[in-house]
């Protein structure tokens, strides 16, 4: 059958057999390494994926400067992008409204898990931030198909792009100022499992707050007790969570603009806490010989951002978490957590299981979690499950 005038007019992409067994496989990236030929491909280019002899294998958004040089978007041809775009937009709000009823804070569009790579929306109450992360998601049309999908679907809500700049420079992308696209508040407060927080668009880290540890808050508040510390608190995540259990809560984190925000959490939610500003790695070495605590919170940032990263990233864990151990009481609780999503499951608990070890401790792993419902993990993609939550009880 000979190709439709519109199919014919998108460029092909030509594709190793390494590249095929990756997709085959259920992967939806294919590296630079294994393109053969992409000659007629723009940057950013909706393209039609082909083995060496020119059979289809889906379509995709091209990047002629990332290392993942193809992104998946259907197993099927596609020659109407904006159609595609909407339709997947509905559907991740659909599936959020079925996952997420114990917040007004979420991931309404999870990237690649979402059949959408290069797209991410947070939802804040009446506020999205927005992130467009790749020549594809970034080109006029696809802004203006996204912009528009979201203003019909959340009226009223602001529209806040966050740029990552580091992002848009690995893309070959212009330089540009995170900004409101629709709307005029840059400001609000949100509501996670009964516990309120202060959020801006334009400040903190990632688009401004970690909700995919949201059901994890809820989860370490069940087992909290007594006098509790959390370590790496950022904005009083855990903290605020645990504060209407304990007797004590103390939260440490080496930002202090991080800290006058928890504090402005503690305050909008009338719960005591203690704040200190203080580098995790000496505050457990100078309190791990006096201090003793019933629960502990480790939830620190991504110590392997590469593989190269991984051998100090495990030691590095490995010495929080002995510390933590050192300075449980017996029966304490143990809340800790790894972002990294080049340290596995496996790995993360044989590096638990060492410190316990070491410590001569037991430990109890009572749940094993990890991002929260509205962050989906694609089994063929592992990118999209990195986050590790263990909740232990820590023995003598």
């Amino acid at each position: 059958m000979p190709e439709s005038p519109a199919s014919a007019a998108i460029p092909k992409v030509k594709i190793s057999p390494r590249g095929v067994a990756r997709l085959k496989d259920g992967h939806v990236w294919v590296y630079r390494s294994d393109i053969v030929s992409a000659a007629d491909a723009a940057p950013g280019a909706l393209v039609t994926v082909t083995d060496t002899r020119g059979k289809p294998l889906g379509a995709a958004l091209y990047s002629s400067s990332s290392q993942i040089a193809v992104r998946m978007i259907s197993r099927d041809t596609v020659s109407d992008l904006p159609t595609l775009i909407r339709e997947r937009i509905a559907a991740a709000i659909a599936y959020r409204d079925a996952v997420v009823s114990d917040s007004n804070a979420c991931r309404l569009i999870f990237s690649e898990a979402d059949f959408l790579p290069g797209l991410v929306v947070d939802r804040y109450n009446d506020i999205l931030s927005l992130q467009l992360l790749t020549q594809a998601m970034d080109s006029d049309l696809v802004r203006d198909v996204v912009l528009a999908e979201l203003s019909s679907r959340l009226p009223g809500a602001t529209v806040f792009e966050r740029v990552d700049a580091r992002v848009r420079e690995l893309e070959n992308l212009p330089p540009r100022s995170s900004q409101i696209l629709r709307g005029e508040k840059a400001a609000t407060v949100v509501a996670m499992n009964g516990v309120q927080f202060h959020y801006d668009a334009a400040e903190g880290q990632k688009t401004g707050s970690f909700l995919d540890q949201r059901e994890n808050y809820a989860a370490a508040a069940r087992y909290a007790r007594g006098e509790a510390l959390d370590v790496f608190c950022y904005q009083g995540g855990f903290a605020l969570h645990m504060a209407g259990r304990c007797s004590q809560v103390t939260g440490v984190d080496s930002s202090r603009s991080a800290l006058e925000v928890a504090d402005r959490n503690a305050t909008l939610n009338q719960r005591e806490i203690e704040w200190i500003e203080a580098n995790a790695f000496d505050l457990l070495k100078d309190y791990s010989a006096s201090l003793h605590f019933d629960t502990i919170v480790l939830d620190p940032p991504a110590f392997a951002k590469t593989k190269r990263d991984l051998e100090a990233a495990m030691r590095g864990y490995k010495e929080l978490n002995l510390r933590a151990m050192k300075m449980l009481r017996p029966g304490g609780v143990l809340v800790t957590c790894s972002c990294s999503y080049h340290v596995s499951h496996q790995a993360f608990l044989e590096m638990l299981a060492s410190a316990a070890a070491d410590t001569h401790r037991h430990l109890r792993l009572v749940e094993l979690r990890g991002q929260a419902k509205d962050h989906p993990g694609l089994l063929n993609v592992p990118e999209t499950s990195y986050l590790k939550c263990c909740i232990c009880f820590v023995n003598d």
